[in-house]
């Protein structure tokens, strides 16, 4: 994608995107953490796509923001839709867009319709923002074709430093409807448990077909380990994130931030 620069004039959600990407596309990187983990979390998602969709297939990236997914999986040769709320960052899109097929569909995604469905939907930290998120993935289940994937990322709710609630514990989610679709952690709702996850997928029609736990607390800048991060080598960061990974599944539940999950939708 291409590299852009500030110029006089951008509107101010320009500028917000722009200093993202100087953390997670451009390397000028002033929380070393939060870049490790953005590279961590890419990384899974592109496996998670590419691993069960070829190039050419239909992709639609949800509340993809500045569209480094978009843009990146284009350039594979994907074929893809991106979405935002945020109508006015398709603009910052466009002009990073170097090549490949992108299509521009702003707006509520409960709300839009598209003419066919969608070989796969792309959910990154998105799902945490809303106060439904039963219904948030039924929504996107009706998407995807039959045999078509759904690929989620979002925090990992049985992170031991987590205090937010659990969604299936909520008997009111709708008091939550008016701080919804906010950005950043700071718009976090519920963060979802893996016990939850089954049931979810079931009630939208989609079966899990991977989850999966990653970015361990060094890797993010937790536990104070944020000034480590400056003088170990980014090798060194990947393979003892790598074998975090291989902890047993109860502690890598416990002691992973993130977490990647990937359904598909049964056949018709």
């Amino acid at each position: 994608m291409k590299r852009v620069f500030v110029e006089p004039g951008w509107p101010e959600s320009w500028k917000t995107s722009y200093a993202y990407d100087l953390q997670e596309m451009y390397g000028e990187v002033s929380h070393r953490g939060y870049a490790y983990a953005y590279q961590s979390r890419r990384r899974t998602t592109l496996d998670l796509v590419t691993s069960v969709l070829p190039p050419g297939t239909r992709i639609l990236d949800v509340a993809a923001a500045q569209g480094n997914f978009s843009l990146t999986l284009a350039e594979m040769g994907y074929d893809v839709t991106w979405n935002d709320l945020r109508a006015d960052l398709a603009g910052y899109v466009q002009i990073k867009h170097e090549r490949g097929t992108v299509h521009y569909a702003p707006g509520n995604v409960f709300e839009l319709e598209f003419d066919r469905p969608f070989d796969g939907v792309l959910i990154t930290e998105v799902i945490e923002h809303v106060a439904h998120p039963d219904e948030f993935l039924r929504k996107t289940a009706r998407l995807v074709r039959p045999g078509g994937y759904v690929v989620m990322t979002t925090p990992n709710g049985r992170y031991f430093r987590n205090t937010l609630p659990k969604f299936s514990e909520c008997q009111e989610p709708g008091v939550y409807e008016g701080v919804q679709f906010k950005p950043n952690a700071d718009g976090h709702i519920f963060l979802l448990h893996a016990d939850e996850i089954e049931d979810l997928a079931q009630g939208a029609g989609l079966t899990v077909d991977a989850l999966m736990f990653f970015t361990n607390p060094l890797t993010h800048g937790h536990l104070k380990t944020e000034p480590l991060l400056r003088f170990l080598r980014p090798g060194a960061i990947d393979a003892i994130e790598r074998m975090s990974r291989r902890l047993p599944t109860s502690l890598r539940q416990t002691c992973l931030v993130q977490m990647g999950a990937r359904f598909k939708k049964g056949r018709a």
